[in-house]
This record gives structure tokens, sequence and C-alpha cells, in this order.
């Protein structure tokens, strides 16, 4: 399998409805890259928990549940799958009850450990396979890859970002108000922004880029951009299906 286009690794950070998994997963097809969606491991940790009859609250029962999950995140852009015990859970941890479990968590110290390993070492695959990873999550740029060649934050007004929100659940299936949206939109900001261990925050040295008025071809276009600028784009060398 041959190189794609990026070289090195994007980190998009951001809080919920922002866009990220939608561009992220745009940017890494676009540039023969690698994608990895970090938030989607934690909801299927979560989704473990809630299986195991475990409170979410419930620290250190929650840690020995991540220890024993048979996670696998795949990495190919037009394809990601998550699968937990065999069983591609990818609908299951878009629910309603995943949702609410994730933010507790993903705030519990050894779960964030076992999970950033693994997703520094998809990280090291995809660099050594393919040259290049579009990365999403709350804490890549300052927790998972600090040494990523781009570091972009993506914002968006909270209004904004739970009607994004809502028509995505809308689109697959899931009924909810646009009030009750904005609610956990809002609750989790403030849960993932001042949990002890990797807060959402933007990396020091990251790009912001607000989110709110920009449609997803805007956003992809400015995300281009900024790879071009930063000279992460070379001539691709010949290559196959991503895979992973």
């Amino acid at each position: 399998m041959g190189h794609g286009e990026l070289r090195g690794v994007v980190a998009l950070d951001g809080p919920s409805g922002t866009g990220k998994s939608s561009v992220a997963r745009k940017l890494a097809a676009a540039l023969g890259a690698r994608y990895l969606d970090t938030g989607a491991m934690y909801r299927a940790v979560a989704l473990a928990v809630l299986r195991a009859g475990v409170d979410p609250a419930d620290a250190e029962r929650v840690a020995a549940v991540a220890a024993t999950a048979d996670l696998v995140q795949t990495t190919d852009p037009e394809a990601s799958t998550t699968t937990l015990d065999g069983t591609d859970v990818g609908a299951e941890i878009r629910g309603p009850e995943v949702t609410t479990a994730v933010s507790p968590v993903s705030a519990v110290p050894e779960v964030r450990e076992l999970l950033v390993a693994e997703q520094r070492r998809i990280i090291a695959e995809a660099l050594e396979q393919v040259g290049g990873i579009v990365v999403e999550g709350r804490d890549i740029g300052t927790a998972v890859a600090p040494s990523a060649e781009l570091k972009v934050y993506l914002t968006a007004d909270a209004h904004a970002r739970a009607q994004r929100r809502s028509r995505q659940d809308a689109a697959s299936g899931r009924a909810a108000s646009l009030d009750q949206t904005l609610a956990d939109v809002r609750r989790r900001d403030d849960y993932d922004s001042t949990r002890a261990v990797s807060p959402l925050r933007p990396a020091e040295d990251a790009v912001e880029l607000d989110t709110t008025s920009l449609d997803l071809p805007a956003t992809l276009a400015a995300l281009l951009e900024l790879v071009e600028d930063r000279g992460l784009r070379v001539a691709a060398q010949p290559t196959g299906r991503v895979g992973g």
C-alpha cells in the first residue's frame, strides 16, 4: 500500500456539534490518509459499562470494565467501524443512554490512560503505513498527539451545535427535541471542560476555527488550506484503498 498526500498528524479538537467527525472523515479521504474517531472509543467503553450494569460514576468498576473490553476501532475514513466484543456498535453508541454516560466514563483516569495508549498505537501504525492520519476528539492536541504537525480547535455557538446534533439524530432515527439537545450539549461542555484529567481546551499552538456560519464544504476548504500552508500535503504515491 502506498502513501497518501498527508504527511503527519492533523489533530481536530472541540466540543460536540462543531462538525469534527464529518469534516475529519472528509479531510482524511481527500488526502488519502487514515481517520481516527477517538470519541467513538470512549462511547464504546461507556456502552460496555452500561451493558455490565455498572454505574458510570463508579470509577473503580468503570476502570475494571474498560480493562477487559474487547474494543477495536478501524481507521478507513470511508468505512470506519467500532466493534465491541466482536459486534459492530457504531449505531448503538450514538444513543441517548451512551451519550449521557460517556462524560463520566471518559473522566476516569484509568480509562483515559488505556485509550490514549491505544490511540497512540493506532496513530503510529497509520504514519508508518500511509504517512498521515486525521484524529478527532477532545484532547488530541493537548494529550494524545501534542506533537501533531497541525492542531485545529473547532468552535461554534452552542445553539448552532444543538441544531446540527438534532439534524444528525433525526437523520439516524433518534428523536430528540432541540431544547433537550441544547441542554445535553451544554451539559457535556461543562463536564468535559471542568474534568480533572485532560479537560477540553485548545492546545496553546492550535488554530481556532469557528464553524458557526460554515457548512461542511467551507469547513473542509479551510482545513485543506491550513494543511497546504503547513506544507503537509505532498504528491500522492500509488495507493490502494485505505484500510485498517
